[in-house]
């Protein structure tokens, strides 16, 4: 059996309804690794809040074609925007109430909230939430890097929905 590498991506039927949303995050390294992901994944929309973010350059240089990085102020009224705009808004954070990924049916048109490396989501960034996801843990430390985690989402997104 012959194998070729790099074989192009696959097409998607028709746009992804998956928007990316970040809380002020402490690293760029980390917002370069969501939107490396996001980009593997159809994902064209990520917006940071907080300080203005960059990404690497070269996830900068691959990305640009197909992601728009939206720099923000705050949180809060991009997910009362997202909202008007159709969006189920789904944290990625452990809560009392968070759903398992394992058992979590994504909506077609999700913004994924993803939460500051170290102190997640506030409590008013919550109450806006439609629903709060989380990925198990088995191990230390409680939880997975913001990057990883919000890789595994985007992931469990685009299995359900590998058309688009």
């Amino acid at each position: 059996m012959e194998h070729t590498r790099h074989r192009p991506p696959r097409e998607l039927t028709q746009p992804r309804e998956l928007v990316v949303v970040c809380a002020p995050l402490r690293s760029n390294v980390n917002l370069s690794r969501i939107a490396r992901a996001a980009g593997c994944c159809g994902v064209t929309r990520i917006i940071a809040t907080g300080r203005p973010m960059k990404l690497d350059p070269e996830v900068a240089r691959d990305a640009a074609d197909t992601i728009t990085l939206e720099n923000r102020r705050s949180l809060e009224p991009v997910l009362k925007e997202l909202r008007k705009e159709g969006y189920r808004l789904v944290g990625l954070e452990q809560t009392t109430n968070s759903h398992d990924i394992h058992h979590y049916n994504f909506p077609r048109r999700t913004a994924l909230v993803i939460g500051n490396e170290r102190t997640g989501l506030t409590d008013e960034e919550l109450a806006l939430l439609d629903e709060a996801i989380e990925i198990p843990v088995w191990g230390l430390p409680h939880s997975y890097n913001a990057a990883t985690a919000t890789c595994m989402a985007l992931y469990e997104y685009c299995r359900q929905w590998p058309e688009g």
